[in-house]
């Protein structure tokens, strides 16, 4: 009975938020009405791109304060910095391209177009100094050399592929959504080595890695985080997030996995061991913030999200539209903790 009792209290208290760690601790306002997609840290020179309908918006994260906007970047999705060689790779869905930036002045070195259809994700993979797009409406990735920006291959993926990770050794895995599945592809060959099924997982989206465990943590969209042996591709566990996630985040420090749901919440997920994992609390931050990156220095997060007006009625061309954006409304939500 005791135990029983002890257990509804835990429940009781995370659930009513007293033993929540985190919170919303500032809200950055960007000017511009258009949609979102990926953001991402640059850990070394501590800024933060952010995806913004056909601009990227850079922000100082010593100041907080947007600083630069990369102009001309159609459809922008993702953007995948490389310290080591200085350079940003963003991707211009709309005009099936890579813009790629100086990561100190912002300005554009080289935009490369590229065989795959409406590029999205990007991962930079400082073992092979490759960069691969995923390509949504032709189920690839196309490869570049960071180097020489040159497209090296296009590489078929059998449906349609979302977020990617290395790890950092040769080995790249990456989302394929509409097959519930994780392929792996080999760095330096450019080819698939393996197709892992992640089912009971439903249209995974964000992917994060921990590079010490070896362990794979994939967000669904029918609320459930996959967690994946990388080496064998054996499901470890599965547990319950949020609706409407996109992406994820994984703080190696802390050994925190933090997924980023559309419906105005964040699932915070512990990692005890390479077995072990459970919730430890779910974080209020706001309708549409479905998107994550995490700062490695001091384990702050960032979310794009904005305000919304009345969602438009379905149409056979758009079945499930988006509410309208409110106004200068755009803004990154910083999710921080007070321990």
């Amino acid at each position: 009975m005791k135990k029983i009792v002890t257990l509804l209290f835990v429940v009781f208290y995370l659930t009513n938020g007293i033993g929540q760690t985190f919170k919303v601790s500032k809200k950055i306002a960007i000017n511009g009405d258009s949609g979102w997609d990926y953001l991402a840290v640059d850990d070394v020179n501590q800024k933060l791109f952010v995806s913004h309908g056909n601009v990227v918006n850079v922000v100082d994260l010593k100041s907080d304060a947007v600083i630069f906007t990369i102009p001309n970047t159609k459809g922008v999705h993702g953007i995948a910095i490389a310290n080591d060689l200085n350079k940003a790779f963003i991707t211009c869905g709309a005009e099936n391209a890579v813009a790629i930036v100086n990561l100190k002045t912002f300005e554009l070195i080289e935009k490369v177009a590229i065989e795959g259809q409406k590029p999205d994700a990007v991962l930079y993979d400082a073992f092979s100094k490759k960069v691969f797009t995923y390509n949504a409406k032709s189920n690839d990735a196309t490869v570049l050399d960071a180097v020489t920006h040159k497209v090296i291959k296009t590489i078929p993926l059998g449906g349609k592929p979302e977020f990617s990770v290395t790890n950092t050794k040769g080995l790249i895995y990456v989302n394929i959504e509409d097959k519930n599945q994780i392929k792996t592809i080999d760095a330096t060959k450019l080819e698939v080595t393996a197709t892992w099924s992640i089912a009971p997982g439903d249209e995974p989206s964000g992917l994060a890695i921990d590079l010490e465990t070896n362990r794979l943590f994939s967000v669904c969209g029918n609320k459930l985080m996959v967690i994946v042996d990388a080496l064998k591709g054996k499901i470890i566990k599965t547990l319950p997030i949020g609706d409407g996630c996109d992406g994820v985040a994984f703080d190696a420090k802390k050994k925190l996995v933090f997924s980023s749901n559309g419906e105005g919440t964040i699932t915070v997920i512990k990692e005890k061991n390479n077995t072990s994992f459970m919730v430890q609390e779910t974080v209020k931050s706001k309708k549409g913030a479905r998107t994550i990156a995490l700062n490695p220095s001091n384990s702050k997060l960032y979310l794009s999200t904005a305000n919304f007006g009345a969602k438009p009625k379905p149409t056979p061309e758009n079945p499930n539209p988006w509410p309208s954006i409110a106004p200068n409304s755009f803004m990154i939500l910083v999710v921080s903790s007070g321990q």
